[in-house]
């Protein structure tokens, strides 16, 4: 939902190129309104930042996971866009995990690419390693929860499953970091505390578009 203003019984949605002078923050929050409104991909709601779906289809192309797991895909219009980034490179398949799972569409359950699972990611780590294989190099998407405590847990996961030159990213580490929304603390501070007890991981900024829903959220193992 575009932020609104009322002008005599009329309601004028607000336009970039006349609102040039408008502070970052609020850009932020116009943005976000639309992200969990209205944002859709191939008819699935989607609810990720294009900026960043457009960067992760820059790391697939970078690196061509054999696997790429999605904890967390509520309706599946992110899960949807991973498989049709598959399908591009001929090659790979989609694990989504979600704890509850209901909301998937079922364009993305019948996707060939796909394969979901419920519950908890964590609990779900050895049935999830077992589909992939030794030589497999794992992309790893972690938008669950957002609390502290879960994404820390599965950083220190599903990080095991992560080559050299591969990545983990923590998607709204934006919570309280341009967004007052979310857990505090959150994916922020986790991804800091995880980087400060793993050596081989590091934080890639490169990665991001200067607004990004993901701020330190690209982590690149490079050992």
């Amino acid at each position: 939902m575009i932020v609104l203003v009322e002008r005599e019984d009329k309601v004028i949605p607000l336009r970039m190129e006349e609102n040039l002078d408008m502070p970052l923050k609020q850009v932020l929050n116009i943005i976000q309104n639309r992200i969990m409104t209205k944002s859709t991909y191939f008819g699935v709601k989607a609810v990720k930042s294009p900026l960043d779906l457009w960067i992760y289809q820059e790391i697939i192309f970078e690196t061509k996971p054999d696997v790429l797991i999605e904890i967390g895909n509520l309706f599946g219009g992110g899960t949807l866009a991973l498989a049709h980034f598959c399908d591009s490179m001929g090659k790979g398949k989609v694990i989504g995990l979600d704890s509850r799972g209901a909301r998937i569409d079922s364009k993305v359950r019948n996707h060939p690419r796909v394969v979901l699972m419920q519950g908890d990611a964590c609990d779900l780590y050895d049935k999830v390693a077992a589909l992939v294989s030794e030589k497999d190099s794992v992309l790893v998407i972690e938008d669950s929860s957002h609390s502290y405590e879960n994404t820390l847990n599965v950083l220190q996961k599903y990080s095991r499953l992560i080559k050299p030159n591969n990545y983990i990213i923590v998607e709204d580490s934006i919570c309280h970091h341009g967004l007052d929304v979310g857990p505090f603390p959150g994916p922020y501070e986790a991804i800091n505390t995880f980087i400060e007890g793993n050596k081989n991981f590091v934080i890639d900024r490169s990665k991001e578009f200067f607004i990004t829903w993901n701020p330190k959220g690209y982590i690149k193992r490079i050992v």
